[in-house]
């Protein structure tokens, strides 16, 4: 049997070095995102970026292109919001409109205002600490699967976390787009075709281990959000 002490050191470990690794790595990607954006200059992103500006009683909001054919869009660990070039591209071509990039910026402020990179953080911790435990009581049991199984959990339950912060960042932006007289019809119509954006990327991933959920679970959860704040 595994003694209280045994179980308690490497949880320990795994902590501290999981605090330490995602440390390193939101000050690599501050860093990197600087080095490799530049601003949004299109005059009419900027005004809808501007109108969400002022739905929050901010001046600005700072809007950077990243250098990356990627379709998506990011908020830094300073707050700044980044859209990728792919995404800028599509726009351009007219495959997506200003408003629907509005959608974009005001779903990553959401993840600022929510303090989802400050969570994740937590959230991760905890997970190491998890796959250390699961690991260490699995491959007593099935010692050559033990940790293909600890490994499964763990990234289960981490995507789990990353659809329950994309949910509230989602809600966070339907308020707003609402607030800024930009309404949802942006937000609804960019998930409907995001995939066919993205290239369907994540079409062949089991629901389970999705880090975003479906577009229409995405549309229904927003129209159930306007359907319960209207009858407020």
């Amino acid at each position: 049997m595994f003694g209280m002490s045994t179980l308690l050191i490497p949880v320990a470990l795994a902590v501290g070095w999981g605090i330490a690794m995602i440390r390193l790595s939101v000050w690599r990607t501050g860093r990197m995102l600087e080095e490799n954006s530049r601003p949004l200059d299109d005059p009419s992103v900027q005004a809808q970026a501007q109108r969400l500006a002022r739905a929050l009683d901010m001046p600005r909001i700072e809007v950077r292109v990243f250098e990356v054919e990627a379709v998506n869009g990011l908020a830094a660990p300073d707050g700044r919001i980044y859209l990728t070039r792919g995404f800028v591209q599509k726009y351009c071509r007219g495959e997506v409109s200003a408003e629907e990039l509005a959608a974009v910026i005001a779903h990553e402020l959401g993840h600022v205002a929510m303090g989802h990179l400050r969570r994740r953080m937590i959230d991760l911790t905890g997970q190491n600490a998890i796959f250390v435990v699961l690991t260490a009581l699995l491959s007593r049991v099935l010692p050559f699967v033990g940790i293909w199984i600890a490994n499964a959990i763990a990234t289960a339950l981490a995507a789990r976390l990353s659809r329950r912060d994309e949910f509230e960042a989602d809600a966070y932006a339907t308020a707003l787009l609402i607030k800024a007289g930009i309404g949802t019809g942006p937000q609804k119509s960019l998930f409907a075709k995001l995939d066919a954006l993205t290239g369907g990327a994540g079409a062949a991933i089991p629901d389970w281990l999705r880090s975003h959920p479906a577009g229409s679970e995405r549309i229904a959860a927003i129209e159930a959000n306007e359907a319960r704040w209207m009858g407020a």
